[in-house]
């Protein structure tokens, strides 16, 4: 098995992490693919609202229960989205 690897710090993910290969970098003076984890938190907390409120709209109105169980997962997968985000965010993983 493999030795426990340390903890990554932010200049680890700024150098970039080893065995990590962006066939796109460089090509016309690009500079290397970045993940948008800001952007993907905003996202996610945007769909778990709206969601949410259109999840409760929709048993408020007396519609059918079926598509509020359809949003109520989606706000679900949006909390989980938010939490492994600001994991990564908190680890100092730029983006």
């Amino acid at each position: 098995m493999s030795e426990p690897r340390e903890p990554r710090e932010r200049p680890d993910y700024t150098r970039g992490l080893p065995d990590h290969h962006d066939p796109t970098a460089g090509i016309g003076g690009a500079p290397p693919a970045q993940s948008a984890l800001t952007l993907r938190l905003v996202l996610a907390a945007f769909g778990l609202v709206v969601c949410l409120g259109g999840g409760i709209l929709w048993l408020a109105a007396g519609l059918p229960v079926w598509a509020a169980v359809v949003l109520f997962v989606l706000v679900v997968v949006a909390a989980v989205d938010l939490v492994v985000v600001a994991r990564r965010k908190m680890r100092g993983e730029p983006g």
